[in-house]
Parts: structure tokens; sequence; C-alpha cells
């Protein structure tokens, strides 16, 4: 009894401790937004101006922070902000060659004095380049040579022994999403230049992938002329597979479909398959659309009209192609 009262002490410990860290974190973040003052919109004007000048956004910190200035530098390089990561202990043994003059650079540094940081202030200040300060110290070395300083003071770490970079970590990189997000903005990034930067991914799929990359073409395409009957439509759906098959004209021009769905129908109206033209059963004109456009139309087009398949056409109806829902998954669109 008593060892199950321990083990219950014990977890209701764990629940106490990890909302106390939560809501001293929150707290932190919070107070964080009355820190976003003129610094924070020169430090975004200094950004703005070394990205239109085709110069890139050099993030350097030691330890936690530099843990942190590496993701920052992947979230303004992947928001259309050129940006890399320089560790500043390595810079000072030949990767200060990876700064140019063209580029401005961001400093992490909780107390505003790390050694590795401060050893490389006078080559940054001899290129010449802007240099802005994320600090919690305003009054330190790093916070007086640098031409912007972003104060990230927290009151307290979440530590308990407030000694691990806790509060101070997770406040530096919410100041480093608010500078990434400020330049997306600035710049009018778009979804679709997001896309470009993320081509591997589902959202990339979904801006980027066309419909003619996807498509089934030529003789993959289920098509009938209207003379046809429904047995020569259903020979037609059987060998694509797709579950439908267009209706052409004299000019292969689109004129209907002919789907799993109007067979049942014309089933259920004791139809002969071997003798009735496939143009008294067809679904006349029919929900098309045209190539070129992207994937995810497709996609939009199915999902509002409840429907499986699209063919595609060009601006004259002329059929081009065919997808389904299928199609859509194994691009990874859906």
């Amino acid at each position: 009894m008593i060892i199950e009262e321990s083990a219950t002490a014990t977890l209701q410990s764990f629940i106490v401790q990890g909302r106390r860290v939560v809501l001293t974190e929150a707290q932190a973040v919070m107070s964080l937004a009355d820190k976003i003052d003129t610094h924070f919109a020169k430090a975004c004007e200094l950004l703005l101006q070394c990205i239109q000048s085709k110069g890139r956004i050099v993030v350097t910190g030691m330890g936690k922070s530099g843990l942190i200035g590496r993701k920052i530098a992947a979230t303004l390089a992947s928001t259309g902000s050129p940006s890399i990561f320089v560790h500043p202990a390595e810079a000072s043994h030949g990767d200060m060659g990876m700064i140019t003059n063209h580029d401005t650079v961001i400093a992490i540094s909780n107390s505003g004095e790390t050694e590795e940081i401060i050893t490389i202030l006078p080559l940054i200040k001899r290129l010449g380049v802007p240099l802005i300060a994320l600090t919690g110290n305003t009054q330190s070395t790093l916070s007086n040579c640098a031409n912007v300083t972003l104060n990230i003071h927290v009151d307290k770490e979440a530590c308990a022994l407030g000694l691990a970079p806790t509060s101070s970590t997770t406040v530096t990189l919410v100041m480093g999403d608010a500078l990434a997000i400020a330049l997306l903005d600035a710049r009018g990034f778009s979804a679709e230049d997001f896309a470009l930067s993320h081509p591997g991914g589902r959202l990339g799929r979904r801006l980027l992938l066309k419909i003619d990359d996807i498509m089934h073409k030529g003789d993959n395409i289920p098509i009938i002329e209207q003379t046809a009957s429904i047995k020569e439509a259903l020979i037609e759906m059987t060998r694509c597979r797709l579950g439908m098959t267009a209706i052409v004209d004299e000019n292969q021009c689109h004129i209907g479909l002919f789907t799993d769905g109007d067979l049942r129908r014309a089933l259920d109206h004791n139809i002969n398959i071997n003798t009735t033209p496939i143009k008294e059963v067809m679904t006349a004109g029919g929900r098309v659309i045209e190539k070129g456009l992207l994937a995810a139309e497709a996609l939009r087009i199915m999902e509002t009209c409840k429907i499986n398949g699209l063919f595609v056409v060009d601006k004259n109806r002329h059929l081009m192609g065919a997808l389904n829902m299928h199609d859509l998954l194994r691009a990874g669109v859906l």
C-alpha cells in the first residue's frame, strides 16, 4: 500500500512539474510580445535589405543557442530568406570565409559574453556587415557591437535550478520565427513559393504537380464514339480500368461519359447492352478539366462534385487524358 501511494505521488509530481514548465515558458513568450518594437522593425529592415541585395542571413551561436540558431536559419531559408548557420568556434578556424560583405549576421547569446562569439566580432565589423544581436543582456559586449539588439531576456528559466536554458531558448526560437514570418509577409512570399522550397513534401506536390504529369494518355485513355454500344463501352472500361469511358464525336471532341453508375442505372431499366447505343444512356457533357492545371484543382473538383474521375481536355474540348482519385492518391496529392 505504501509503495502504491509513493508511485502515485511520483506520477503526480511529474504532472505538476510538467505543467509548471509549460506555464513558465508560456509566460516568457507572452512577455516577449512587449519587446517587439522599433528595434525589431529595424532588424527586419536590415534583413530585407540584405535579401534584396542578394546577400544571405548568417546565423551564429554556441551550445543551446547554436541549436536554436540552426532552427532559425532553417526557418528563414524555408520561407524564402536565404540563410545559413555558421558555428562561431569553426568561424575562428576558417569558416569566417563563409561570410561575405553582402550578408547580415544574427548572433545569439543569452549572456552576450559568449567567448567564441566575442572572438569573431572584430572580424564581422571588419567586413562591414550589419550585426543583429539576440541577447538577454542589452548591456553586454555583443549588444554594444551590434547595429540592432533584440532583447530576449526572461525573468526565469523553467529549470527549477534556474540554470538549464529553457525559457530563454524558447523565447529565442519565437523571436526567430517572428523575424522569418515578418520577412515572409514583407516579401509577398506565397504558398507556391513555399512549395518550391519543399518540392518533396505534400504541400509541394499539391501546389506544383500538374494534371499533365499524372494523367493517363494515348492508348491508356478509355474512349469510344457515340455510335458504339453499351457492350463496347464496357469492354473499353475494362481495358483501361478507370471505371469510366469518354464519349467523343467524329472530331474526337468530348461530348459525354459513361461510368459504373450509368451502367447500374441502365441495367435497372432492363436495357439491352448489346444493341443500345451509348449515346442513349451516357451522361452528356459531364465535368472535365483543362490540361495544364494543377492536380490539386482536379482534387477540388472531384471532392466538390463527389465524383471519382475526370477527363482532361484542351480549350476546344479535344480529349487529352484521364485521371481518377487513385492517380491523385499515388501522386501524394490526396
